[in-house]
């Protein structure tokens, strides 16, 4: 999936770049059908609506970067790994990476098995990994995976070719795991980010799949709530919105027509088997 700038109004969730979830892809090991690798892309480098680049640390210390797996199809969490960033003195961030199982997945993931922890975060072109046990992580600054002509989307669709993120940057969190660590070999997974805050923890953004913030309505709603509520919430929106005229129709979509797309969007999660046979995302 994709959704740069999914906070409304192409701004960022709690106005934090380090909190917009921007990528999610799952896909097998190449050489390796026996493992997994699951890419978690937030920070986009670049503001939509500026030309000043955003904040050169990585990842908001404090905050949870966790990523949901259900496991018997329910729209509920049966496994979460759960990252969390500190950073030091002089500028540099480590990662520690927990996993939690069983019915506390559903929930903020503070605690739980510790599988590493001090992992380095890579700010340079040198890609810093960590092994631990089956698993290998990396953590930090990549090159923006995406492609798209942004400038000619804003001006009414009318595209040269031009790629906005050639010189773009996002921050990754990359978890490469046996097949396994996945309980079943079908599973639903999405991503999120949890910022802490004075009244508690508190969901910033979230996704699972391709490219929701651009298309769907009520992305506040959406981002901070959970995979049970999002159809809801969805259709909802889709009865107060004239959902055609964003393809270029004047009708009112009917009620059968809103209710598909709320299933296939809603929740976001994005369902995958593994060995996955391609790459799962955009």
């Amino acid at each position: 999936m994709s959704h740069h700038a999914s906070g409304p109004n192409f701004d960022f969730p709690r106005g934090d770049a380090r909190l917009d979830l921007t990528d999610l892809f799952v896909f097998t090991k190449p050489g390796d059908p026996s493992k997994s690798i699951i890419v978690f892309d937030v920070h986009p480098s670049f503001r939509l609506d500026s030309p000043k680049p955003t904040t050169t640390e990585p990842f908001a210390p404090g905050a949870l970067y966790e990523i949901k797996i259900d496991t018997n199809g329910d729209a509920i969490a049966d496994i979460c790994y759960s990252v969390q960033f500190a950073s030091s003195e002089d500028g540099k961030q480590a990662a520690t990476v927990r996993c939690i199982r069983g019915a506390r997945a559903a929930g903020v993931g503070e605690d739980g098995e510790i599988i590493v922890e001090r992992a380095p975060v890579s700010v340079a072109r040198e890609a810093l990994l960590t092994k631990a046990g089956d698993y290998c992580f990396f953590f930090g600054w990549r090159s923006d995976p995406f492609f798209f002509d942004v400038n000619g989307n804003f001006n009414h669709m009318q595209f040269t070719g031009d790629d906005f993120f050639t010189d773009k940057d996002v921050c990754s969190i990359v978890i490469e795991l046996p097949n396994s660590a996945l309980g079943t070999n079908a599973v639903g997974i999405w991503a999120r980010t949890v910022d802490k805050t004075a009244d508690g923890w508190i969901q910033a953004d979230r996704g699972g799949r391709p490219l929701q913030a651009v298309f769907l309505p009520a992305k506040r709603e959406r981002n901070t709530s959970a995979g049970t509520q999002q159809m809801t919430i969805a259709s909802s929106a889709y009865s107060h919105t004239n959902w055609n005229t964003r393809v270029a129709t004047r009708r009112r979509m009917p009620k059968a027509s809103r209710k598909r797309c709320c299933q296939t969007f809603s929740p976001m999660i994005l369902a995958a088997r593994y060995p996955f046979r391609t790459m799962a995302g955009r």
